[in-house]
């Protein structure tokens, strides 16, 4: 009897460890975001949430640059900086336009976070391309910056797919 009652425990234990394992696998936070960006991501409710999130945090790291590449006094390991947001900004929006799949395996309706995504991607490129004409010392950032321009380009694409494959929600009309 004793020996069941451990073996059990035994079981249990291993099994609620396995079971927390799979749970923070999950979601690995990812590297470019700070813990209360990733918890806020975590804790979003639907994939049109963790769109508008990843969003918001692809402008701050585009700001970010922005002021990066402006300051008068440079910080001594500016060209490292200026590549890891322009990396931390590709991310946000890769990991934002993966959630258009999200959302479409759930059958969800997203519209709203769309055309936000939308306006926000067009913003981003029109200023990511001002960069790439009139950016200061860009050859210490243009690959980051190519792909910061592509990663919006392709994440341009699927919301541009989405929105014309995803039907918006049914609206009731009110009986006559």
């Amino acid at each position: 009897m004793l020996r069941r009652a451990v073996a059990t425990f035994v079981l249990l234990g291993t099994v609620s460890f396995v079971a927390a394992r799979v749970c923070s696998a999950q979601f690995e936070p990812k590297d470019y975001l700070s813990e209360e960006e990733a918890d806020k991501i975590r804790d979003a409710g639907t994939p049109s949430d963790r769109i508008k999130l990843y969003m918001a945090f692809a402008d701050d790291r585009l700001k970010k640059f922005d002021y990066e590449l402006n300051r008068t006094t440079p910080e001594r390991r500016r060209t490292d900086i200026l590549n890891g947001l322009l990396n931390a900004y590709a991310g946000c929006v890769d990991d934002g336009a993966d959630q258009i799949a999200v959302a479409r395996e759930k059958q969800m309706d997203i519209h709203a976070a769309l055309k936000l995504m939308q306006s926000k991607l067009n913003e981003h490129l029109d200023e990511l391309q001002n960069y790439e004409k009139n950016g200061k010392n860009i050859e210490d950032y243009r690959d980051s910056l190519d792909d910061a321009i592509q990663g919006t380009k392709d994440a341009q694409s699927d919301v541009e797919d989405a929105l014309k494959e995803m039907l918006p929600a049914p609206v009731r009309r009110k009986p006559s």
